[in-house]
């Protein structure tokens, strides 16, 4: 019995452009951002932040040795933010229905910069916060480890006192969504231009 939903966040609750922070970034004058920014995973000073290596200050530090002299923190961070598009409210709507039947999480490879500023700001937009769609949330940079590491899922059995056989793990990367299945979740890949909604639905859920 599937009590549990445990959803990745970008490209599957999030939606995410990576070319747009991409051309942020050349905007700076940062040569070549496509050498860190990867579709699911990132590299460099990038990845070092998401994995918890580094924070937030130490990451503007070691990115501006590929930028410009004189740029600022906040456009840092607004180029870095580029990444996410936004939440449809078609889609908190939907984990507000289905926080109803099931327990709802999320386990993100994400940052603290995107995490307190622009996530944040999204799951606020109807006058809530992440509270109220989610049961709780795992996130790479705090936890010091990045999906597909099975360490991560580990963390989420544990951390929220669930069992894998009875959550289904949604994720747009199919090696995050493998990983999670060597632990016995069922899971979902969710590619583009699907909507969690629908495969959910088709599994009966």
């Amino acid at each position: 019995m599937i009590k549990n939903l445990l959803f990745d966040l970008g490209g599957v609750i999030m939606d995410i452009d990576r070319m747009n922070c991409v051309a942020s970034f050349r905007r700076l004058g940062m040569e070549d951002p496509e050498r860190f920014l990867g579709e699911y995973v990132q590299q460099g000073p990038f990845g070092d932040l998401e994995s918890g290596k580094i924070d937030a200050p130490e990451f503007r530090a070691e990115l501006r040795k590929y930028l410009p002299a004189g740029v600022s923190d906040n456009a840092i961070d607004s180029a870095f933010s580029d990444f996410l598009i936004g939440i449809p409210l078609k889609r908190l709507d939907a984990l507000t229905a289905l926080k109803e039947r099931y327990n709802i999480y999320i386990l993100s490879n994400t940052n603290p910069i995107m995490w307190d500023g622009r996530i944040a700001q999204e799951f606020a937009k109807q006058g809530k916060d992440i509270t109220a769609y989610t049961n709780g949330a795992i996130t790479s940079f705090e936890v010091k480890c990045m999906k597909p590491d099975v360490r991560i899922f580990t963390e989420a059995l544990t951390k929220f006192g669930i069992k894998a056989e009875e959550t289904v793990f949604l994720d747009d990367s199919k090696a995050n969504a493998d990983a999670a299945a060597q632990l016995g979740f069922d899971t979902i890949h969710v590619a583009p231009g699907c909507e969690f909604t629908d495969l959910l639905a088709a599994k009966g859920l």
